[in-house]
Order: structure tokens, then sequence, then C-alpha cells
């Protein structure tokens, strides 16, 4: 049965937290794909993220170069980027099967590429509460840097872990 659970953040610094507290319950061998419109914070859930896991100096986004990887707590973690990609074909040729027995692998823009990543571990969607055109919605008080962290997975085993990491958040869960 799938579940979902939700958090809110006012600032780039407060996602970068509730990423780090989820890399919190990671385990090695998980998938987790990113979800949001441009400039909705999928790099910048990324860097707290790996903040989280202990990666050592910057995190910056692997548009260009597909994939990067850093020396992490789980072994590795595999920050991937298929926006630029045509075809679930050159998402398979990432060889990403192999990669994540090495450690994490998190997977901006994965939502179109699902079906060639093999199994999900967890889906965080991250949108804008407001501003700018790829704001979903546009709430009374909210400000721009206002986001939405949606994570949803089919393992009702860890939604208690994801559950006490988004809640002891300063953010408070939503």
């Amino acid at each position: 049965m799938a579940w979902s659970l939700s958090v809110r953040t006012a600032s780039p610094d407060a996602t970068r937290e509730v990423a780090a507290r989820l890399a919190g319950v990671a385990r090695r061998g998980d998938v987790i794909v990113l979800q949001g419109d441009l400039g909705a914070g999928k790099t910048t859930f990324a860097q707290g993220f790996a903040r989280g896991l202990g990666v050592a100096g910057p995190v910056t986004s692997p548009t260009f170069t597909l994939v990067r990887q850093y020396p992490c707590a789980l072994g590795q973690l595999v920050h991937v980027d298929v926006y630029r990609l045509d075809h679930l074909a050159e998402v398979a040729d990432l060889g990403l099967g192999d990669l994540v027995e090495d450690g994490v692998v998190l997977v901006e823009w994965g939502d179109v590429a699902r079906r060639a990543l093999g199994t999900v571990t967890f889906t965080v969607a991250i949108s804008r509460t407001h501003g700018g055109a790829s704001a979903r919605t546009c709430e009374p008080g909210a400000r721009d840097d206002d986001r939405v962290l949606t994570v949803r997975a089919d393992d009702e085993t860890r939604r208690a872990e994801v559950a006490a990491a988004l809640a002891s958040s300063t953010t408070g869960a939503a």
C-alpha cells in the first residue's frame, strides 16, 4: 500500500535540513527519485541529502555530466540528472543498477525515467507554494522560497522512519 508524508520549508537551508534528515533513514541500495519543476529545489535537496550522508565538499547539479559520485557513509552517493536524456535506453545505458549496489542513488527528473530505474525506494516531490511560472499553487502569505516536500513510497516498514525524520525537522511536518 502506497503512503505519502509532506513537510513545508521556508528557505533553501530548511529544504537542505529536511533532506539531511531523510538521508538519515537511507540505506545502501536505495534509489530516490526527485520530482519537481525547474527551480523547484531538486539540487538544493540533493545538497542537504549529501550533507546528511557525510559528503564533504560542494554538491553541484550533474545536468551536463549526467552522473556525479561522492564518497559517503553508505559507500557512494550517486547523484544523477536525466533531464537531458531523450530515451529510456539512454537511462539504462548509465548502469544505475550496478551503481546502486555501491551506495545510494539520487535521481533528479527520475519520474520521467522511472521504468528504467528498477525499484524506487522513495519519490520526493518538491513543489513551490508561491511565485514563479512553475508554481503549482499560490497560497495567501506564501513566499517565493516556500516549498512542500512530499515523500512517497510503497514500503510500509519505512513509513515510521520517514515520519520521524520529517517531524524532527525544525520546519515541522504538514
